[in-house]
């Protein structure tokens, strides 16, 4: 009786093993599927922890300015700038070795203003960059020098016309070591604020890097980016307190 109870087990351990293997292994492709699709889950939640990061890098807004990626707009003077394709708004200056972060290029130390935003070209890095920044400042001494070129202007400046207000234009180059700078700056008051429009073209030396870098673009494309920019400057009835353009 015990030989035939084991040979009942062994026959049942034998079927239990055959029918075992002759499971579906349709849960392992469940689980890959499962896994890609957290992962597929988790890149949105990356990419907005990533933008909420730059976010709180980035300065507060002044008082007054309205901005998101597509266009700028300033209260106190009424200055409204839409973003052309390929360039979007920035909250901050995009730093470079010769462009300090004031309010204005070229502004005599200890100078108050606000640097308001600048307009960067896609692309632009420690190679090439290119932006339109923007500021301006009520200090008497910024107010009473505003239509005049700083000492650093080339050239002789120029009065233009920038959609009925007066500004007066100026260009600058600068170098140093492996370093360049070029600008194109413009001033003008409005409301009682002096209102910088910096077009600045800035990098390194493209042949200083082994093996030499690829630049972005080129300076004179960018420059041309940052006019036709500027050329669609719009003011609108600012909030400030003169009523005078």
């Amino acid at each position: 009786m015990r030989q035939a109870a084991m040979a009942r087990w062994q026959v049942m351990a034998v079927l239990v093993a055959g029918l075992a293997g002759c499971k579906d292994p349709a849960p392992a492709p469940a689980a890959a599927a499962g896994s890609a699709d957290v992962a597929q889950a988790a890149r949105p939640l990356a990419e907005q922890a990533a933008a909420d990061a730059a976010a709180l890098a980035a300065p507060p807004l002044a008082t007054g300015i309205s901005l998101d990626g597509n266009a700028f707009d300033d209260m106190l003077t009424g200055l409204h700038l839409a973003a052309p394709a390929g360039l979007q708004w920035r909250r901050d200056f995009h730093p470079q070795f010769l462009t300090p972060s004031g309010w204005a290029m070229f502004v005599p130390a200890g100078q108050a203003g606000t640097p308001l935003a600048a307009l960067l070209v896609d692309g632009s890095n420690e190679i090439t960059a290119a932006e339109l920044r923007v500021g301006r400042s009520d200090d008497p001494q910024a107010v009473a020098s505003c239509m005049q070129a700083p000492a650093e202007a080339q050239g002789t400046p120029e009065p233009v016309v920038l959609d009925g207000v007066d500004f007066v234009h100026y260009h600058a180059a600068d170098a140093a070591m492996s370093h360049y700078l070029q600008v194109d700056g413009y001033r003008g008051m409005r409301h009682g604020h002096c209102v910088a429009i910096d077009l600045i073209v800035s990098g390194t030396r493209p042949e200083v890097y082994d093996p030499p870098r690829q630049p972005p673009f080129a300076v004179e494309a960018a420059q041309a980016r940052l006019r036709e920019a500027l050329a669609a400057v719009h003011w609108n009835e600012a909030a400030g307190p003169s009523p005078s353009r």
